[in-house]
This record gives C-alpha cells, sequence and structure tokens, in this order.
C-alpha cells in the first residue's frame, strides 16, 4: 500500500510531511505505519516503517526521545546516541530531516522560507503549557531565522470534541494564565472539553509566528491514525505512533 502523507499549504515547497498509518508493514493493534520504536511492536517491523519514511523524505531521520518538556536540541552535526531526551529539534543544515512522533499530541512543523532554518516539536498539553512552541521559535531564531518569517503547521491532533478533561486538568492551566478559559468548553457530568489545537495555535500566533492546523482529528479517523486516548478508551494493549517530518 501507497504512503498516505498529508502537506500544510502554509509551508509551501519546503519537503515535509504527516504521515498517516497508511503504507506501513505493521500488524495487529499496530497494522500501518508505527514509527514508534517505544512501542510494543516488533523492532524490525517498525525499522521498515522508518525506512520507507526516510525513503519518502530523501534522508536519514533525525529525532528525540520525547519526554513533554520544552526542551529543544538544535542539530548542526552527528546526533548524539542514544538520542537526547528533548521535544522539538531545530536546524540550518541543508539535508536534514527533522521528525517528531505522535499519537493526539499536536506535532508542529516549522519553516523560514527567507532564512533557512526548519523545525519540528512535539506539543501536547504539558508541552505546549511548558512554552515548547515558543522554545522551538527561540531556537530557529538562533539559527538565523526571523520571527515574522516562521510559519508553523499543526498536524493530525485530537480535537475538543474527543479531549475530555477534569477539573484539576483546567485548574493547571487556569494558575498559569486566567484567559486560558477560552480554550474549556462545558462537557458532561462537570468535565470540560479541550480545545489542545486551539490552545496550540494561540500559542504560536502569540509568539508571532502565522500557524495554522491540517484539520485532521487523530481520535475520530482510526483508519488513518493512531490515538492514545482511542487506544486507553478500547482497553487495548499499546497503540502505534504517527511521525511528521520536514527537510530542509
Amino acid at each position: 500500500m501507497t504512503l498516505e502523507i498529508l502537506r500544510a499549504e502554509l509551508l509551501g515547497g519546503v519537503t515535509h510531511g504527516f504521515f498517516t498509518r497508511k503504507g506501513g508493514a505493521s500488524s495487529g493493534i499496530f497494522a500501518g505505519l508505527n514509527c514508534g520504536s517505544g512501542s510494543s511492536d516488533l523492532s524490525d517491523v517498525v525499522a521498515v516503517n522508518r525506512d520507507r519514511v526516510a525513503e519518502a523524505m530523501g534522508g536519514p531521520l533525525r529525532g528525540v526521545h520525547q519526554v513533554h518538556s520544552s526542551d529543544v536540541v538544535t542539530v548542526d552535526g552527528p546526533m548524539p546516541q542514544p538520542q537526547p531526551r528533548a521535544d522539538a529539534l531545530v536546524t540550518a543544515r541543508a539535508g536534514e530531516v527533522l521528525t517528531i512522533l505522535t499519537a493526539d499530541c499536536q506535532p508542529v512543523l516549522f519553516h523560514d522560507p527567507d532564512n533557512g532554518v526548519i523545525g519540528a516539536a512535539h506539543a501536547g498539553w504539558k508541552g505546549a503549557l511548558g512554552g515548547v512552541l515558543e522554545a522551538t521559535v527561540d531556537a530557529m531564531i538562533d539559527q538565523g531565522a526571523a520571527r515574522d518569517s516562521i510559519r508553523a503547521a499543526i498536524g493530525p491532533s485530537i480535537s475538543q470534541a474527543a479531549y475530555e478533561v477534569g477539573e484539576e486538568f483546567l485548574d493547571t492551566f487556569m494558575a498559569e494564565d486566567p484567559d486560558t478559559l477560552r480554550f474549556f468548553a462545558n462537557g458532561r457530568d462537570g468535565r470540560y472539553q479541550f480545545d489542545l489545537i486551539g490552545y496550540g495555535l494561540h500559542r504560536l500566533r502569540s509568539a508571532g509566528v502565522t500557524a495554522e492546523w491540517t484539520g485532521h482529528c487523530t481520535y475520530s479517523d482510526p483508519e488513518r491514525f493512531y490515538s492514545y486516548r482511542r487506544t486507553t478508551h478500547a482497553k487495548e494493549a499499546d497503540y502505534g505512533r504517527l511521525i511528521a517530518a520536514i527537510r530542509l
């Protein structure tokens, strides 16, 4: 099966893609293009999937050990091993392919077409609240990007309709900034629906970056996307990871 690669119009001609689960070698609950080596999927099969992505992107994949932080790695030479613990990468080196893994969290790809700098960030609620998006922008600027030239695209992520949270979750955001109440809607039984994507767009735009969302919800489309929350609701043992990639 052919790989399905979603692209963002905002990112223009730079080589990039938000890969769906289609076209992969994994089977069972991981069926499709599971690129998560941290999953319990067969490591050889995950390697096949990642090789297919590398071939589509035209180069070896650079990634980090994601930990829901605001830490950013600048790729300016060979990647250290083991992978550094961080949640974003930036580079100004031609030919580098930066990647992020997600399964409901926001995969965010960045490009400054005027100055030749790219970035990729993993932004779940913890990372977004902790400033990973702004940290990625700052790291790009350190590599020569201009804030008003940076464009960012949020790929397939969990939508507000599928993201039910409790009062403690709301309190965490309100303690940081009471204005974030606007990203919560009333849900059932005293719970709330959180707009992670709207919050991500707000943080990006507040940082002076032009940003958009591709419009895809991971939870509501099991044929195309893995979803941690959907897997949890289905009481499945594990879940696959989607990959997003960008190459300068």
